[in-house]
């Protein structure tokens, strides 16, 4: 039976990493914490199920990484490793039975939780909410999803050699949500830390923001 009102998340961490270099920037530490905990927290704070999706070889390092974390995730690995993120969605949404879940990349770690209740909110009645950002790209991976309906469009086109997500999305009947439109969200929501370098810099404006408070 399906969760009608209920909210699910979805964790994307399968990937290799290939920007990071040969660690997995899943599990590497940001400013003291684990990337991926800092997200799991985040995504778990507005859902009530809440699936890693992951690599087999990937399981143990995040298992380690979640053991203080006040969410309870529960882990999908992909049969098929690093098939890209229409894979990872299709693995992590079938393991659902809520009607709609949010789908955030292990790789941003400031997403923020009221940016996920609005999608929700909004993709009711519809297959997803996806923000258009101010350059005219889509966020597919902080967006909400009908679960039934998307990870049978990620089978579908999975099965027709297409990877895409935004040939997916094409697909859907998509409520837009514009990146004008959300002032009341966290600016760094989406910045995504993908390489070493931006690990620093993210790293740095943390102890930053922790110095500041500190001395008010």
């Amino acid at each position: 039976m399906t969760s009608n009102g209920s909210l699910g998340g979805v964790v994307l961490a399968g990937g290799y990493s290939t920007r990071f270099g040969e660690a997995d920037k899943a599990v590497a530490d940001l400013a003291g914490t684990p990337m991926i905990r800092r997200v799991v927290d985040r995504v778990g704070s507005v859902t009530d199920d809440l699936v890693v999706n992951c690599r087999a070889d990937q399981l143990e390092a995040i298992r380690r990484a979640l053991s203080d974390s006040d969410v309870a995730p529960r882990y999908a690995t992909d049969p098929i490793p690093d098939r890209g993120p229409l894979s990872g969605m299709q693995v992590g949404l079938e393991a659902f039975d809520r009607e709609y879940a949010a789908v955030v990349a292990c790789d941003t770690p400031f997403v923020d939780p009221t940016l996920l209740e609005r999608l929700h909110e909004r993709a009711r009645g519809r297959d997803a909410a996806v923000v258009r950002l101010a350059d005219g790209w889509w966020q597919p991976t902080q967006a909400v999803y009908h679960v039934e309906t998307m990870a049978r469009i990620c089978e579908q086109r999975l099965a027709a050699e297409d990877g895409r997500v935004m040939d997916a999305l094409e697909r859907l009947d998509i409520v837009t949500v514009d990146e004008a439109d959300l002032e009341d969200v966290s600016d760094r929501t989406f910045d995504s830390i993908d390489t070493r370098e931006a690990l620093r810099g993210a790293t740095r404006w943390l102890e930053q923001s922790a110095a500041s408070v500190d001395s008010e």
